[in-house]
């Protein structure tokens, strides 16, 4: 069974992975698993108080199939969690990598982006990590994949999940329904 961990700090952004999360549980079966600095309780920046089952420090990269990281307000404080141990393991071992709005603040720390095509919230949004990537950044509001990470800015949360979803091997025309479903709000085809 596929199974993948979605990090969620205090203040994290409610609308980022909850499209990739429901979807992934409720239509593909996939193993939906949550981690909490601590395994503490988070409030999300909607005021939503999530329990975490799993201490974001016991996680074992082997575990998942991917490792995805929410954006919030957190990820450019000094109460920010180190991911830097989680993620080049993650990288190191194959996983599927989900970086989605400060998340990718958390992945540039760690080194995840220096040499692959990623995204974040805007141009110049990530330079002040001191990342080595900057010359790999697209500016685009869709969702970017490239070894084995995928990245999104807050703004995306449908490509994320489809990009998620297409690197866990699951596309298919169900999801591609889906993804339109959401597009037509906006007049167009994903």
């Amino acid at each position: 069974m596929t199974t993948i961990v979605t990090i969620l700090t205090e203040g994290f952004a409610d609308w980022e992975t909850a499209l990739l999360n429901a979807a992934a549980h409720a239509f593909y079966k996939v193993e939906t698993r949550f981690a909490t600095p601590g395994g503490k309780p988070v409030t999300s920046s909607g005021g939503m108080t999530v329990a975490g089952t799993l201490a974001l420090e016991d996680l074992n990269v082997a575990d998942y199939d991917a490792i995805i990281v929410n954006g919030g307000t957190i990820w450019q404080s000094p109460e920010a969690p180190d991911l830097t141990a989680l993620l080049t393991a993650a990288k190191a071992q194959g996983k599927l990598i989900g970086l989605i709005c400060d998340g990718t603040v958390a992945g540039a720390q760690a080194g995840v982006l220096d040499g692959i095509r990623h995204t974040s919230n805007g141009a110049g949004y990530l330079d002040f990590t001191g990342y080595g990537g900057a010359s790999l950044y697209r500016d685009t509001p869709a969702a970017v994949s490239d070894g084995g990470v995928v990245t999104a800015a807050g703004t995306s949360p449908v490509s994320f999940m489809a990009a998620v979803m297409e690197g866990l091997g699951l596309a298919d025309d169900n999801l591609s329904f889906y993804v339109g479903m959401h597009a037509a709000q906006f007049g167009k085809a994903a």
